[in-house]
């Protein structure tokens, strides 16, 4: 049974989100964006049509997501009260706790994904890195977790680019996710992911330690402008190599597509035409530049963080996968967990949500600092 203290908490914090979200300036805030989609010739300009229609879905989110944890608050007020009466039980006093407590949490940790590209869809690509069929073993494993993990919020996810192992397993893999905040929520998974277990693939059964690495960029849509100059990037066209139909497989309908000033490269194989592959292309560098332009303004933060991504260094490694010891552990905020195959299986939340709040924490002390020179 839940304490006096407890309801108080989840009260106080339920009223510090009205707060902090000012639920009553977005309600009128709404109101008066929603009278704007009302103009006439509103949408002869689709793409500012769209961007405004985005703005007014966005505060609604927040005002429906509020709303919901006040009712639960409530209903937790409500049922504790009745279990003074005997009208409930202890245990659905505590399940209305768990309700309550649980939906305060994710609101809260919502409000700190601050940055303009936190709520934005988000490219996921994973590289094997050194050690051969056993790497790429590992960089599928991560793939299925990833692919899990957006399942379980609700999240589409398309894979765009894919190249398959040697024997085993995959060399590469690019992931669009789209839903609400998927780049905030996955935007700590940058950086090298070392597995440890007893490799299926060693005759002698040794212990192998293996690498992959993990890159994650906001995906643009159509309402923010990255300008590309057509002279500044060169295409190529080849075979796709993946499984695919007839037509996929015997024509140049795969894209390759180089930035010059910058020398990125993307590849897309997966679209049914070369159009599409292009388009999709296109859409992925305009992520990876926006990426690139944002973290100029915050050169020391993103430093340290893109410092963590490389080849598969064993020193760069950010997150350690122990098989035979079942556990992982978070280098960059000391975090360990054990049931490891939960994790893999998709269980990423009790890794994500201790990032978001350290790399909050770490912004706050950095402005902090700044403040005081």
């Amino acid at each position: 049974m839940i304490t006096i203290e407890q309801l108080k908490d989840i009260k106080e914090r339920t009223e510090a989100l009205n707060r902090y979200l000012d639920i009553e300036g977005k309600k009128i805030q709404v109101e008066e964006e929603q009278l704007r989609t009302q103009a006439p010739g509103f949408w002869d300009d689709q793409k500012a049509a769209e961007a405004q229609m985005k703005k007014v879905k966005g505060l609604q989110q927040w005002i429906s997501g509020y709303n919901e944890v006040k009712v639960m608050a409530d209903e937790l007020q409500l049922a504790f009260d009745f279990y003074k009466d005997e009208l409930v039980t202890e245990e659905e006093v505590d399940e209305a706790y768990a309700k309550a407590s649980a939906a305060v949490e994710a609101l809260e940790l919502k409000n700190m994904l601050r940055e303009e590209a936190d709520q934005m869809d988000c490219v996921l690509k994973i590289n094997s890195g050194a050690g051969g069929t056993e790497s790429q073993d590992w960089a599928s494993m991560l793939m299925r977790m990833y692919l899990r993990y957006a399942e379980t919020h609700g999240y589409k996810a398309t894979i765009s680019n894919l190249q398959e192992g040697d024997e085993a397993g995959i060399k590469t893999c690019t992931i669009e996710i789209s839903g609400d905040y998927a780049y905030g929520y996955l935007k700590g998974e940058n950086g090298v992911h070392r597995l440890v277990r007893v490799s299926p693939y060693n005759a002698q059964g040794k212990r192998m330690t293996s690498f992959a690495s993990v890159f994650v960029t906001p995906l643009v849509d159509d309402t923010i402008e990255v300008n590309i100059e057509q002279a500044r990037i060169s295409w190529d066209t080849f075979r796709s190599s993946g499984a695919g139909g007839q037509h996929i497989n015997k024509t140049s309908s795969a894209i390759r597509v180089t930035h010059l000033p910058t020398g990125m490269v993307v590849e897309c194989q997966d679209q049914r035409s070369q159009r599409e592959n292009k388009e999709q292309a296109l859409k992925v560098l305009r992520s990876r530049l926006l990426q690139q332009k944002q973290e100029a303004y915050d050169q020391e933060y993103n430093a340290k963080r893109q410092s963590q991504v490389g080849s598969g260094d064993r020193s760069e490694k950010i997150r350690t996968y122990n098989f035979p010891q079942d556990r992982v552990t978070d280098h960059r905020i000391g975090l360990t967990l054990r049931n490891l195959q939960g994790v893999l299986d998709g269980d990423l939340d009790r890794v994500v949500e201790p990032l978001i709040l350290a790399d909050r924490e770490e912004k706050l002390k950095q402005s902090s600092t700044e403040e005081g020179k």
